[in-house]
């Protein structure tokens, strides 16, 4: 069933004049006949009675029409929303973020949804290395990430993030030089989220402690950074957590920056290079308005 034999027929019935349907088509009254023929055959039934006054609908005609506009409206419908889905004003956006970004990946979300309401977007807490697997496998759309990344994935830097102390607020701070730190973490019991669960901060916090020349022993080992914030909070212990992680501090809990290059790093949006969905132009901008945007490196930071 071709949809534009379907489009002389309705239009022929709508006007009742193989004339005046021939010309709201842009095509000759000879070319439309045939299509009607053509369709009727198809339909194995007459669709029109032709007379001095125009065209009429048969019973046949009758009974096929409305499922006929139906499908004609449907169809339209359909060009209109990939014209929409095309230009990036509708569509579904998954989006990855880890710690480091648990505070600037709800900001963006939140204020794409308001610029771009149509559009289903989805948030996920994961490391980087999941979310580059989920960009590879198309499951996920954009991420925030810690830099750098597999030469697949393009990027864009956002920021520095640095590891901090998290403290109970009835403890004291150590200094902030290395030989007090060295002191402070040497031996000393902390509290951790699981390995498995954030290897990049596992990873970061060991290039700190390597520095520093300490070796503390681990207390207690979640899966959940809440539930370490919560075990400080409670005076069971100390943790290293992302400096980002003051967007969600409990009362009890007072962060202190470690302001060491061993304690920093970047942390970037990213996407599978060569993705050129309209979707992730249209996030980038949300995080751009919602915070400082540092300057792309690379030709991999070049923006979809």
């Amino acid at each position: 069933m071709e949809l534009r034999l379907l489009r002389s027929f309705v239009a022929v019935a709508e006007t009742g004049n193989f004339g005046l349907a021939a010309t709201s088509l842009s095509t000759t009254q000879s070319n439309l006949t045939k299509q009607i023929q053509l369709l009727e055959r198809q339909a194995g039934s007459q669709l029109f009675t032709r007379g001095r006054h125009g065209a009429a609908l048969t019973t046949a005609g009758e009974t096929l029409l409305a499922d006929a506009i139906d499908l004609v409206r449907r169809a339209d419908a359909l060009a209109q929303r990939m014209d929409r889905v095309a230009a990036g004003a509708e569509g579904v956006l998954n989006v990855g973020f880890g710690m480091s970004a648990i505070d600037a990946a709800p900001r963006a979300v939140a204020h794409f949804r308001t610029k771009h309401p149509a559009i289903d977007i989805g948030l996920e807490d994961m490391s980087s290395s999941a979310q580059f697997q989920a960009l590879r496998s198309g499951t996920l759309s954009l991420g925030f990430v810690r830099l750098p990344a597999p030469p697949d994935i393009a990027t864009r830097m956002i920021r520095r993030d640095r590891l901090a102390l998290a403290i109970p607020s009835a403890e004291s701070a150590p200094a902030a030089t290395r030989e007090a730190l060295q002191q402070y973490f040497d031996g000393r019991p902390i509290i951790r989220l699981e390995p498995t669960r954030g290897p990049g901060l596992t990873a970061q916090t060991s290039t700190l402690f390597t520095d520093l020349g300490a070796h503390p022993n681990v207390l207690y080992q979640t899966s959940d950074l809440l539930t370490v914030l919560a075990l400080v909070a409670a005076g069971a212990g100390s943790a290293v957590v992302p400096a980002s992680t003051a967007a969600i501090i409990p009362e009890g809990v007072h962060l202190v920056p470690i302001n060491r290059e061993s304690s920093m790093w970047s942390i970037g949006t990213a996407w599978l290079a060569g993705n050129t969905d309209p979707l992730i132009r249209l996030f980038l901008e949300s995080v751009e308005a919602t915070g400082p945007l540092a300057e792309a490196t690379g030709s991999s930071a070049q923006t979809p």
